[in-house]
């Protein structure tokens, strides 16, 4: 005990000396972290002097070594990735109703959900009896036009029969057959077509039913599918094609590792937001207008120190962590003063302060003081 005194008079000596004077600021504070750091060493000692005098026998309080329980993970060395985060929604540029382009009645329908289709493939008529019948109508006189043109020519050919009787029979022919063709391409108005392969998604008319321009057959192609989402102009010169992504489809669980595929160069005014697209694979269970989360790689180090963003403390304007050192028989706190890089999410990546190995203190670091002796 007598020793223990002794050690804490030399300490009271100390603060009061060091607080005398006119010394400047700066000086003052040379002088704390200089008895701070002999109050570590003293406290260091009269915990190994308790320790001995416990084991002489006396068990008093006064006498017991208070422990910090901690606990602790080893430094390593990890691959440290930041992340822009965002919700995106799937989309495709073939992802198309076909529908009527005039209004009329449904009389066919030739796909259901679920059918595979080619370019060029009909996928349901419409009413088309009138025009059919024009068509008809058409063709019969044309036969009767054309046979008339067919004997003026070989008239004039024989130099028989007037020019302009020649002449007009070849007008009536030539005039016929663009009304025959126009009403064919009018009749192309009641075929509903598919533009390109795909599935069929979705059928949402009905025989009989009478459907206006915009209503009809849903197709697509789910090998052209992509994401697409609008990132704030802060990011412009950190995300571009080729930036990795992890997309991840909550509702079907689904995590799919993709890239950027292309950035936008201009921005939006009224959003202040770019466009970016990422693309996808084939997938059955992936379909248009799908909402997504989706993680843009857009830092990513090798090889670098990572902590927990919660054991990094604010110390008179710097930030430290402590790790845990063997001083004798004991392990004692040691506050390390870090340089911190980037931050993401609960992790930190740091820069300076740290190196694998170090036995980083990630519970009981709260008010924790440098050479504090802990308990593992």
């Amino acid at each position: 005990m007598k020793k223990v005194s002794f050690i804490i008079s030399i300490l009271a000596i100390g603060v009061m000396v060091s607080c005398g004077g006119s010394d400047s600021l700066q000086a003052k504070k040379e002088k704390l972290e200089k008895l701070k750091s002999q109050q570590a060493e003293l406290a260091s000692k009269i915990t190994a002097l308790q320790e001995e005098i416990a084991q002489q026998g006396d068990s008093t309080s006064e006498n017991k070594t208070i422990y910090k329980t901690v606990a602790l993970t080893p430094v390593t060395k990890q691959t440290f990735t930041h992340t822009i985060d965002l919700q995106g929604r799937v989309d495709g540029d073939e992802n198309i109703v076909y529908g009527a382009k005039i209004p009329s009645v449904v009389s066919k329908i030739y796909v259901k959900a679920g059918d595979v289709v080619r370019a060029g493939q009909l996928l349901a008529e419409l009413d088309n009896g009138n025009v059919k019948s024009n068509i008809e109508a058409l063709t019969k006189n044309y036969e009767l036009v054309k046979t008339v043109y067919e004997k003026r020519k070989a008239l004039w050919e024989d130099k028989v029969g007037s020019e302009i009787e020649f002449i007009q029979a070849k007008a009536n022919k030539e005039a016929l057959e663009k009304q025959i063709q126009a009403a064919k391409d009018g009749l192309d108005m009641y075929s509903i077509r598919a533009d390109f392969n795909g599935v069929v998604d979705l059928v949402n008319i009905k025989v009989g039913q009478q459907i206006a321009p915009g209503t009809g057959i849903t197709v697509v192609n789910p090998s052209s599918l992509k994401i697409k989402a609008d990132l704030s102009e802060s990011y412009a010169g950190q995300v571009k094609a080729g930036n990795p992504v992890i997309v991840k489809f909550i509702d079907i669980n689904k995590t799919i590792n993709s890239k950027v595929t292309y950035a936008s160069k201009s921005i939006n005014p009224a959003t202040r937001t770019f466009n970016v697209e990422i693309g996808l694979p084939t997938d059955a269970e992936l379909h248009p207008n799908m909402v997504t989360e989706i993680n843009i790689v857009d830092y990513e180090k090798p090889n670098s120190i990572v902590v927990p963003i919660n054991v990094i403390q604010d110390f008179e304007g710097k930030k430290v962590v402590f790790i845990a050192v063997k001083q004798g028989n004991n392990y004692v706190a040691k506050k390390v003063v870090v340089q911190v890089g980037r931050l993401h999410e609960t992790s930190a990546e740091i820069i300076e302060g740290l190196a694998e190995g170090d036995q980083l203190i990630t519970t009981g670091y709260q008010e924790l003081t440098d050479g504090q002796i802990i308990k593992l």
